[in-house]
């Protein structure tokens, strides 16, 4: 089930980030490495009531960043929409539970979350080089509107939209 994460779920948290930055370097993705995310960013989320968990058995199998939050990187993009959205941040899937759906339970559950606050608009972003999240991000439908550096990474990031 998924609920707004806690305080104690960053230890759990910041497990999954380290064995996924671990798996990224395998194939030469540096979208999160030892600099970010750290767990001072999920305090954050946790504070704003920002990030949810996805839980079975106590053992945190997802986890997804989803608010009103853009980037100013987003600025330069040329989006199909100027209006409320929200925006999906930071979210992974605890390796140990990959292919189970995790990941497509964890998008609708921000599409939902963006409906219920009455908002029908979602744009979100990763790493050019990050083939599972684009993947994911297609398998949804979410549209791609143009590429943005960030976090002074070499790659671009693909930029994504959806209206519901």
């Amino acid at each position: 089930m998924i609920n707004k994460a806690n305080l104690s779920d960053i230890p759990q948290i910041m497990n999954i980030i380290n064995k996924t930055v671990e798996e990224m370097k395998s194939y030469n993705n540096t979208q999160w490495d030892e600099n970010y995310p750290q767990d001072k960013d999920f305090a954050k989320d946790i504070e704003l009531g920002d990030l949810y968990v996805d839980k079975e058995d106590n053992t945190i199998i997802g986890f997804i960043c989803v608010n009103y939050i853009e980037p100013v990187e987003y600025d330069n993009l040329n989006w199909s929409k100027y209006e409320k959205c929200m925006i999906i941040h930071r979210m992974a899937v605890n390796p140990e539970y990959r292919n189970k759906g995790i990941g497509s339970k964890l998008i609708n559950f921000a599409e939902e979350l963006a409906i219920k606050n009455g908002v029908n608009y979602l744009k979100t972003d990763t790493y050019s080089i990050n083939t599972k999240m684009n993947s994911l991000f297609r398998k949804f439908n979410y549209k791609f509107v143009g590429e943005m550096s960030f976090l002074g990474k070499e790659q671009p990031f693909y930029c994504y939209e959806k209206t519901l």
